[in-house]
């Protein structure tokens, strides 16, 4: 349970004013369809995440748990202190293209916009640190699908009502607590 918690929580706060997020506003305000958006990002961060997921769990079996202990202690922290570089969309994303529907758009834009992105480095750390990598994957994906589909919905009038800049101080403030606990903890 603890996994699964932890993994909502920290990827519901990473998201907030992230590269993801800001791709779900402007396919909001593109399409206007928010279901199909909502299913979309679904269905992609399952899929990301899943791999993300494998690999951290892979790495752990592979590594060894006392170095993957360091690596993952710094690996929190230095999550910590990316989450104060504000995310921006960049031009290619903006110029989303209409590939078969706005499923289909949204899933497959959503799936390549993620990698290598912040929830996704999370989720390989946290299937690296907790046992369960089903709870973990799911975890990602709700905290993904709550940091999303109110944006889908409700678009541009909540974007700029969140306190954006203190949420990223919270989910700093908790990726760094996750980081020396790792290390001191193990």
């Amino acid at each position: 349970m603890e996994a699964l918690l932890v993994s909502i929580g920290i990827v519901a706060l990473a998201e907030i004013g992230d590269k993801t997020q800001l791709l779900t506003l402007v396919l909001a305000a593109r399409y206007k369809k928010p279901w199909p958006i909502v299913a979309g990002i679904f269905v992609a961060t399952l899929v990301n995440h899943g791999i993300a997921g494998a690999v951290g769990a892979w790495l752990t079996r592979t590594i060894g748990p006392d170095a993957m202990r360091w690596i993952l202690g710094v690996s929190f922290i230095a999550m910590a202190a990316w989450m104060l570089v504000p995310d921006k969309l960049d031009d290619d994303d903006a110029a989303a293209r209409k590939v078969g529907g706005v499923f289909v758009t949204t899933t497959v834009l959503f799936f390549f916009v993620e990698i290598g992105d912040k929830t996704q480095i999370a989720t390989v750390a946290l299937a690296a640190r907790f046992d369960s990598l089903v709870a973990v994957v799911m975890g990602t994906t709700i905290g993904m699908i709550l940091a999303n589909a109110p944006v889908a919905f409700f678009g541009d009038a909540l974007a700029r009502r969140l306190p954006v800049r203190a949420i990223h101080l919270v989910a700093a403030a908790v990726f760094a607590a996750l980081g020396v606990g790792v290390l001191l903890l193990g």
